[in-house]
């Protein structure tokens, strides 16, 4: 299945939230407040505030959590001929904010991540990220097939969904998925004015004046 389509339907059910840009940092970092955070978007009063509540929390992630994360949604959304991959497209600090936003994520995000560690330990003595590309996908064909998943690795299975729902919402509410969406967004019409047999029928007909100053398209397709 073309990933592209099937991220696409995954997105269109998923959370919208404004991608956030912010840089990994380390663990002793964690509690730091952030004093630089400036929106260019439109924002009611209520929402600035609690965007600049969010952000002056500090990162939710361990830099070790960041490194995984960003492993794991390119492996989710891939550079390719059409667009960046998730990861330049800020996925994993969209990430980081979604679990501030929304607490409810924190332990099932957490909590996964440790699995995929732990996981990673019993099977090759390393964790995620210092697994080979070919392992590491080994793991992620394990838990990325709900249907076909064993039962002892359900925890994966759930995490991953979480993840790859999140990734897919991230993606594609950041520039470079709206690019690689081919949304133009709102275009002006080219209105040719009412057709001449319309208004034959009426009796009516546009002026010279009406076709030189109002109908300004006729020869613009």
């Amino acid at each position: 299945m073309d990933r592209r389509k099937s991220l696409k339907l995954i997105a269109t059910g998923a959370i919208a939230s404004p991608l956030v840009l912010d840089s990994c940092k380390n663990p002793t970092d964690s509690n730091e407040k952030s004093s630089n955070s400036a929106f260019n978007l439109d924002r009611s009063p209520d929402e600035l505030l609690l965007e600049k509540k969010i952000l002056e929390q500090g990162n939710f992630f361990s830099q070790q959590e960041m490194a995984t994360l960003t492993v794991l949604v390119d492996i989710i959304i891939p550079a390719d001929e059409i667009s960046e991959s998730a990861s330049k497209a800020g996925v994993p600090a969209f990430l980081d904010f979604i679990v501030r936003d929304m607490p409810s994520h924190q332990i099932p995000m957490r909590g996964g991540l440790r699995w995929l560690d732990m996981h990673c330990m019993k099977l090759f003595n390393q964790p995620f990220v210092g697994c080979s590309s070919t392992e590491q996908l080994l793991i992620i064909d394990q838990i990325a097939y709900p249907e076909k998943a064993a039962k002892s690795v359900q925890q994966g299975v759930s995490f991953f969904t979480l993840l790859r729902n999140l990734t897919a919402t991230g993606f594609y509410t950041s520039q470079v998925g709206v690019k690689d969406l081919g949304y133009a967004g709102n275009q002006p019409n080219q209105w040719n004015g009412v057709p001449a047999e319309i208004l034959n029928s009426y009796g009516l007909a546009y002026s010279e004046k009406d076709q030189k100053e109002c109908i300004r398209y006729d020869n613009q397709a």
